[in-house]
């Protein structure tokens, strides 16, 4: 199984507690799993019910070597005050594991879990969750269509920090980011090369009629793995305003692949240019989110009505644009 790895536009999670590892060496080929197998669909409860030994003995060598069984108990015994039930938001395949994301009934504490095959538990993240249920609930007055055709995959999306890390920050806060994958992996062959990835060159379109009000065309695309360009967050883009004074940003395009210019007007579908990986980007991937102004730090993300009420979480697989879907 390949790997796949994404950073964008946003903030990583406050993580109060993670060990992972993925070596092959790490002694679980051997007979290291316990007798007492927890599957990721027992753990929330069994985290809730404060069975933290049976689950540490679980884990991996290497989360062992960072934290002790009773700073185990001591910090999951603390997590669990206040909580209820925990509620499965997201599961989906990251590397060679199986990531498991729950939220407390309260909405306010998260837990993220990554699973290899053998059941081995190779990460724990503990961490506090915000809200902003007042905008939650604001959605845009237009109603978007996805801006890729075919099938993707949410890799960022929802309304809270644990499925869309871009909910942190008020100017993205309903972003998307969305890649291809194949076999649990976004690409095929080298992975430091742009074009081994199943995003890279396919098209972009239009997610609504309007004008384009900003573009950039110039910016190289990173190397995969290796670097991103945080200086230039969106890379090459798009923006476009519509009306009801919204306005939406598409980012991330292949240098040189923009199709329309400044001051251009596009009906839904037209097609805008190629995904790419420009900007703070460390993968081929479309970044999304609609906003109420143009300018990325000053404006407000607005949630995303999309078409037929779709509404995305990380781990999701959608289709994109419907050239033939009524509006």
């Amino acid at each position: 199984m390949k790997k796949f790895k994404l950073a964008s536009i946003g903030l990583l999670l406050g993580i109060m507690l993670i060990a992972c590892s993925n070596d092959k060496d790490s002694g679980h080929e051997e007979n290291n799993t316990p007798e007492e197998t927890i599957s990721a669909d027992q753990f929330a409860n069994e985290f809730l019910a404060n069975n933290f030994e049976t689950i540490y003995n679980q884990t991996s060598e290497s989360f062992q070597e960072m934290v002790s069984v009773e700073e185990f108990k001591e910090l999951g015994s603390d997590f669990n005050q206040g909580v209820n039930s925990y509620e499965l938001v997201s599961e989906m395949p990251i590397q060679d594991l199986t990531e498991y994301r729950w939220i407390s009934d309260g909405g306010d504490k998260g837990i993220s879990s990554h699973f290899a095959d053998d059941q081995t538990i190779e990460a724990i993240q503990l961490t506090p969750v915000t809200s902003h249920p007042e905008s939650d609930e604001v959605y845009t007055e237009n109603t978007y269509q996805i801006p890729m055709t075919g099938e993707w995959f949410t890799f960022w999306g929802g309304t809270n920090e644990l499925v869309n890390y871009h909910y942190a920050v008020e100017s993205q806060r309903y972003a998307y980011d969305w890649v291809i994958l194949e076999e649990d992996s976004t690409y095929e062959g080298d992975p430091t090369k742009n074009e081994s990835y199943y995003a890279f060159g396919k098209d972009v379109v239009a997610p609504r009629e309007g004008t384009v009000v900003s573009v950039e065309n110039d910016i190289p695309d990173n190397t995969p793995t290796v670097d991103t360009n945080a200086e230039e967050p969106l890379g090459n883009h798009v923006i476009l305003e519509h009306e009801n004074n919204e306005y939406s940003f598409i980012a991330h395009f292949k240098q040189g692949s923009l199709e329309v210019d400044q001051g251009d007007q596009v009906t839904a579908g037209d097609l805008l240019g190629s995904v790419g990986n420009s900007g703070n980007s460390s993968e081929p991937h479309i970044h999304f989110h609609v906003a109420d102004g143009a300018d990325l730090e000053a404006s407000t993300s607005i949630r995303i009505k999309l078409k037929d009420g779709e509404e995305p979480v990380r781990g999701d697989v959608i289709e994109g644009f419907q050239s033939d879907s009524p509006w």
